[in-house]
This record gives C-alpha cells, sequence and structure tokens, in this order.
C-alpha cells in the first residue's frame, strides 16, 4: 500500500474528528476517554451518522430527498468499491468492514433518516419505536461492534443495554429540542401527545419512561470493557444532568427556551472522569 495512499486514509479520519468535535463539543470530549484504535472508528461513526442527520434537518433550502438518495447511493458504492473520495463515507465504510458492523443496523438508520423527510407528527407507538430502533439504538449498537471487537458473545449481552441508553439519549434530545422541532421542522416524535397543550403530565409520563431507560443502561456501561466504560460513562453522565436540568424546567418553558449543561458542569464532569479513570474508581 502507498504512502499517499495511507495519507488519503489519514486525511479521511481527521475529516470525521474534525465533524465530531465541530458538531459536539461534549460527545468529543467523552471519545477522549476511549483507546485510540476505538476512538478513530467512533469518530467514524459519528461523522457519517451526523452528515445523514443534516440533510434531513439542516438543508431546506436544497432537495433533501435527493441528497439523501445520493449520500446513500454514493455510500453503498463506497462500500462495495472499496473506496470514496467523500472522506467520511470513506472512512465509515472502513470502520464498518474493520469492525463487521452489521448491515441491518446501517440500513434500518438510513430508514429513519428517510422518515424524517416524511411527516412526522401523530406519531403512533409502534412507529415511534421504530423511530427511536433507527435514529439511536442501532446507532449505539454499531458503537458496541466496535468496543468489543468482534465478541459475539458479549454483544448480545449488552445489546438490550445498549438499546437502552441510545433511546435514553434521544428521548432526552427530543426533550431538549421540543421548541425547534414543533415551532421549525413540524415535528412531533412522542405519541399520543397533544403538543398545542403540552401538559406537566405528558412531561412526567415521558421522563418516567426515560429514567427507565436511564436505569437499564447503566448496568450494562458497568459491564463495558475498560478500553470503553469511563468515556461511555462520561456521555451518561452528561445526558443524566441535562435530563435533570429538563425535569426541573415546566412544560411552557421547554418551548421557550433550549435547556443546556453549561461549559463549567461539562468541565466538572470531564474531571470527575478523568479522576475516576486514572484511580482506577469503579463508577
Amino acid at each position: 500500500m502507498t504512502t499517499n495512499y495511507k495519507l488519503y486514509q489519514k486525511v479521511c479520519l481527521e475529516i470525521s474528528r474534525m465533524v465530531t468535535k465541530k458538531y459536539s463539543t461534549s460527545f468529543s470530549r467523552s471519545i477522549m476517554f476511549l483507546t485510540p484504535d476505538i476512538r478513530e472508528n467512533i469518530y467514524n461513526i459519528y461523522g457519517f451518522v451526523r452528515f445523514a442527520d443534516e440533510i434531513v434537518d439542516t438543508f431546506h433550502e436544497h432537495d433533501r430527498r435527493k441528497l439523501l438518495d445520493r449520500f446513500v447511493a454514493d455510500y453503498h458504492l463506497a462500500l462495495n468499491e472499496g473506496i470514496s473520495m467523500n472522506p467520511v463515507l470513506n472512512a465509515f465504510c472502513n470502520t464498518q468492514k474493520t469492525c463487521k458492523i452489521p448491515q441491518d443496523l446501517v440500513d434500518t438508520f438510513v430508514e429513519s433518516m428517510y422518515m424524517d423527510l416524511g411527516e412526522m407528527k401523530n406519531l403512533n407507538s409502534q412507529a415511534y419505536k421504530k423511530y427511536i430502533y433507527g435514529s439511536a439504538e442501532v446507532v449505539g449498537l454499531m458503537c458496541l461492534n466496535v468496543f468489543l471487537k468482534g465478541n459475539e458473545a458479549d454483544y448480545n449481552k449488552l445489546k438490550p443495554y445498549a438499546q437502552s441508553f441510545g433511546a435514553a439519549l434521544q428521548k432526552v434530545n427530543f426533550l431538549r429540542d421540543i421548541s425547534s422541532d414543533f415551532h421549525q421542522l413540524n415535528r412531533t416524535y412522542f405519541p399520543n401527545v397533544d403538543f398545542t397543550q403540552f401538559t406537566l403530565e405528558d412531561k412526567m409520563q415521558i421522563e418516567e419512561d426515560i429514567k427507565k431507560d436511564f436505569q437499564e443502561a447503566i448496568k450494562g456501561i458497568k459491564k463495558l470493557p475498560l478500553s470503553s466504560r469511563f468515556a461511555v460513562y462520561l456521555a451518561y453522565l452528561y445526558y443524566s444532568n441535562l435530563f435533570n436540568k429538563i425535569k426541573k424546567t415546566d412544560s411552557e418553558q421547554l418551548f421557550k427556551k433550549r435547556i443546556r449543561v453549561n461549559n463549567f458542569e461539562k468541565a466538572l464532569l470531564f474531571s470527575k472522569i478523568y479522576m475516576h479513570k486514572r484511580l482506577n474508581i469503579e463508577i
């Protein structure tokens, strides 16, 4: 393999890393606790799912379906040909092949992106669960493949917990972004809720569901290898902190402001995990 070819692969990784850092400082901080080989593959996964998500959420002045069609077609070409001049796709396909990420996980994620191009209002429970699985749970399963390096027995044991964690993060995002989703994107993900009259009872019911997901997720996080455990735990703490802030915010205020974890709080969480890892303290 020529030096220039290796250089191109390195450039692709650097771009996926940059995408991650530019779009999510919180996720980037968590990734820093992964071992380098795992870290690179998680950057590649994030770059792929972020770009697909941006197509359906951001590029409203363009034909988003055409863009997504092209993105998916280019992905399949990259996978089949082993090379792409789209650095993010090239990097992701390398990770998919190296880490043996099942094709059905990627296909299910793509299907959820197409769902976002349709009418995401008044979802029934079945459609809601389908979207949560495709948009979030399978991403957690892709990452789990990377964390466990092909250990099928451990993967099957930890799979339900990874799904619960992915679901918890997505549902917290839905609550955090409830105003922009409703007013700007015309989306209402949660089933059986009238968002023109979003009540405290509605909010509490959703929060109880998220609480159960978090309770399941932490069981699996404690069983992850040390090479990934602290990184995932930092993401867990960050989202738990965000979730607690949302719980303290009344339903009306959620439609007026986007709840955030500030930089000082993020730094404290990072320091906490750094000391846990440094001193080998159990989570």
